[in-house]
C-alpha cells in the first residue's frame, strides 16, 4: 500500500516533466521501489506510440538501476543517474544497445564491480560517446573504459585518481577520444602514452599535484643476468631464430622497450628508471610526462633539462611539443 501510495504520488506530483523523447522523473523524493513503478507506469503509457530517448533519473534515492531499465527503454540514449546512492551500474547498463551519453557524476562508484562485466562485449561498448563519472570514488581507471570504442568525451574529475595506466594508448585504436576530464585528481604526472591520443583536443588536469621538478635518484633494482642477456642480444642484433632458443626465451626477448632516449639506443624488459619530462603544449602549459629509461646512466634529455633554462627545457621537448601541440587545443591546468 505504500509503494502503491508513493507511486501514485509522483504521477500526480509536479515533479515529473516528459516531452515526446524526454522523460524527466528527477528530485522525486521517493523510495526507489515507488521509483521503478513509476517507471513502468510511464514506459507502458509510451510504448507503441513515442519510445523514450532520453531519461532523467538525477538526485533520487537510487542505490542501483532499475531492473526493467532496457525492457523499458529499449531506445534510450540518454541516460542520468547523477546525484544519487550508485555504488554500482550493473548488469541493467547492458541492456541499453543505444546508449549514447551516460551520466553517472556524483555517486559512490568506485569499488569493485562498479561497472557490469561484459562491458567490453557489449554492444554498449560500440555506441557510447559520453561518459560522465566525475564526483566518485575512482582510485583507479576501470580497464573496460579503454575498450569503449565510440567514447569521445570522458569526465573523471573529482575522483582519487593517482595515476594513469599507460594502457591508456588503447585509446589510441578507437580515433574517438576528443575531451578527457582529470581534474581534482590526485595525479602527479601522466604516462608518456597519453600522447597517443591523436584526437584529443580538450584535457583538463586542474586540481591536481602534478609535480613541479623533475623526479632524480630514484630507487633502481640492477637488472637480472636474464635480462642483461637479453639486453646484449637485442642491442647488439645478434641474429636467433626458434631453433636457437627455447620458446619461453623467444617470447622474453619479444617483450622487449626501446629507451625513449633518442641518444641511447638501449632496450629494457623489466628493469627500467623511471624519470619525469616536462611536454610543452600549445606553446603555453608544461606538461609532466612519466619516461621509462634503461639505466641511471642513460643520458636522459629529461636531466639535463632540470638544470638548465627555461629556453633550454623548451627545445628539449621541442620534438614531442612539434608532435602534440596541433592535437591539443586546450589544456586546463588551471
Amino acid at each position: 500500500m505504500e509503494e502503491a501510495g508513493a507511486a501514485a504520488a509522483v504521477a500526480a506530483g509536479p515533479g515529473p516533466v516528459a516531452s515526446e523523447s524526454e522523460l524527466n522523473l528527477s528530485r522525486l523524493g521517493v523510495s526507489p521501489e515507488a521509483l521503478a513503478l513509476e517507471l513502468e507506469v510511464r514506459a507502458e503509457e509510451r510504448r507503441g506510440s513515442r519510445e523514450t530517448q532520453r531519461l532523467l533519473l538525477p538526485h533520487n534515492r537510487l542505490v542501483s538501476l532499475p531492473r526493467t531499465l532496457g525492457a523499458s527503454f529499449p531506445q534510450l540514449q540518454l541516460l542520468d543517474v547523477s546525484g544519487n546512492g550508485l555504488v554500482a551500474l550493473g548488469p541493467e547498463l547492458l541492456a541499453l544497445r543505444c546508449l549514447r551519453t551516460l551520466l553517472a557524476k556524483n555517486n559512490r562508484l568506485g569499488g569493485p564491480g562498479s561497472l557490469p562485466k561484459g562491458l567490453a562485449q557489449a554492444p554498449l561498448c560500440r555506441t557510447l560517446q559520453v561518459l560522465n563519472l566525475s564526483g566518485n570514488c575512482f582510485q583507479e581507471l576501470p580497464p573496460a573504459l579503454l575498450e569503449m570504442r565510440a567514447l569521445q568525451t570522458l569526465s573523471l574529475g573529482g575522483n582519487q585518481l593517482h595515476t594513469i595506466p599507460p594502457e591508456i594508448e588503447n585509446l589510441r585504436r578507437l580515433n574517438s577520444l576528443r575531451s578527457l576530464s582529470l581534474h581534482n585528481n590526485l595525479l602527479t604526472y601522466l604516462p608518456r602514452e597519453i600522447l597517443s591520443l591523436v584526437h584529443l583536443q580538450e584535457l583538463s588536469l586542474r586540481g591536481n599535484p602534478l609535480v613541479v621538478r623533475f623526479v632524480r635518484d630514484l630507487t633502481y633494482d640492477p637488472p637480472t643476468l636474464l635480462e642483461l642477456a637479453g639486453r646484449t642480444i637485442k642491442t647488439r642484433n645478434i641474429a636467433y631464430t626458434p631453433c636457437d632458443l627455447p620458446g619461453n626465451l623467444v617470447r622474453y626477448l619479444d617483450l622487449a622497450s626501446n629507451c625513449p632516449n633518442p641518444k641511447c639506443g638501449g632496450v629494457y624488459f623489466d628493469c627500467c628508471v623511471r624519470q619525469i619530462k616536462f611536454v610543452d603544449f600549445c606553446g603555453k602549459y608544461r606538461l609532466p610526462l612519466m619516461h621509462y629509461l634503461c639505466s641511471p646512466e642513460c643520458s636522459s634529455p629529461c636531466s639535463s633539462a632540470s638544470h638548465s633554462s627555461t629556453s633550454q627545457s623548451e627545445s628539449d621537448s621541442e620534438d614531442e611539443a612539434s608532435v602534440a601541440a596541433h592535437r591539443m587545443q586546450k589544456v586546463l591546468l588551471g
